[in-house]
């Protein structure tokens, strides 16, 4: 007969503060995969507009890239400026 070797559990360690730097980074990051998104979206769909309505006219994608590019930017504007977002109050940290 085996006995299970015995685990020791023991408390989770605290974690580190992240570092402000790193907070940004993956702020900014989101925004430029946001923008690589939103604005691939528009060119998309301002390609198949410009085929099926518009008689292949360049400014469709143009416009509908511009608009994904806005959106993007617009996104980011409130992920890196909370302040901007009607009705969010920023609290001052209670550190002793």
């Amino acid at each position: 007969m085996s006995s299970a070797p015995s685990v020791s559990t023991s408390p989770l360690p605290l974690t580190a503060p992240i570092p402000s730097e790193d907070v940004i980074a993956r702020k900014f990051d989101n925004c430029v995969a946001d923008l690589i998104v939103n604005a691939g979206l528009g060119f998309g769909v301002g390609i198949v507009a410009s085929v099926l309505i518009f008689r292949r006219r360049g400014w469709p994608v143009a416009l509908s890239t511009g608009f994904g590019a806005g959106v993007a930017y617009s996104n980011c504007n409130y992920s890196l400026n909370p302040h901007v977002l009607p009705g969010t109050k920023i609290f001052p940290s209670s550190r002793s």
